[in-house]
């Protein structure tokens, strides 16, 4: 079993983002900020609890994290040390993306299916609510978690190597084989960091657009303007969280991982 230091893979990808940061940079605002901004702008509001009626907005949101997922790949190459340009990366993204979002939906969409079933048993009228559907949905989120720490070795598995969806999930799951409490650990701290740091993001976003234009409604100036705050704020957390997991892979031995961390590329 390889050894696995979550220090050391900081330090490789602060060395990284300081060396390619202009790489990472632009497929940042090209493959997340731009479509998260025309996604976020186009989605209506609706309320509390409720998500907004099917429309255009679900086509434009489907689209954005298709490209996401492009976008995810281009950079573990980068990350990695391929060494190859912006668009050598994002074009490798894009071949690889079909096996990666098969690999995704393979463990992802049962566990949707589940939770979405038990929910709407737990949602509604208190009277009418289950509590061992309750339990139940809080046992596939636990289940759905510990899963998803085993597979977080999937987009570099995706980008670096020439697997298909199974093998993808297979080589996940043996690289993460021992490493499970650390890579949580990982997990937890960016995930608790990227929601502080949106939430306070949107909720000064909002007040700045209310004093300024006027209101954040849908289409408006107000609405591109806090939408654009966000997912500049995403993207730089999606910057860190990919070349860190980059830089994890390659400690578990990743197949034609550089050893060395890359330098910046034209």
């Amino acid at each position: 079993m390889a050894k696995l230091s979550i220090s050391q893979a900081w330090d490789e990808s602060r060395a990284v983002i300081a060396r390619d940061g202009s790489l990472l940079t632009t497929i940042a605002l090209a493959l997340f900020v731009l479509p998260g901004v025309i996604s976020d702008v186009a989605t209506p509001t609706a309320p509390a609890g409720e998500l907004p009626k099917l429309g255009l907005w679900t086509v434009l949101t489907v689209i954005a994290l298709v490209i996401a997922l492009v976008g995810q790949l281009a950079m573990v190459r980068i990350a990695i040390g391929s060494g190859q340009t912006v668009g050598e990366a994002i074009r490798h993204g894009a071949r690889r993306s079909p096996a990666y979002l098969a690999a995704t939906l393979m463990w992802v969409l049962p566990f949707l299916v589940v939770a979405v079933l038990l929910a709407a048993r737990v949602v509604g009228p208190p009277a009418n609510a289950s509590p061992a559907a309750a339990l139940g949905l809080l046992l596939v989120c636990g289940v759905a978690l510990w899963l998803a720490i085993r597979m977080l070795m999937t987009s570099p598995v995706a980008s670096a190597e020439a697997a298909g969806p199974v093998e993808i999930l297979r080589r996940s799951w043996q690289m993460t084989q021992g490493h499970w409490l650390r890579l949580f650990g990982f997990f937890v701290a960016t995930i608790f960091g990227a929601l502080v740091a949106l939430t306070a993001v949107t909720e000064i976003g909002g007040i700045l657009a209310k004093i300024i234009f006027g209101g954040v409604e849908p289409l408006t100036v107000g609405a591109l303007f806090v939408a654009l705050l966000v997912q500049i704020v995403s993207a730089m957390v999606s910057v860190i969280l990919m070349v860190m997991v980059a830089r994890i892979y390659v400690q578990l031995g990743g197949e034609g991982a550089a050893v060395k961390v890359p330098t910046s590329g034209t």
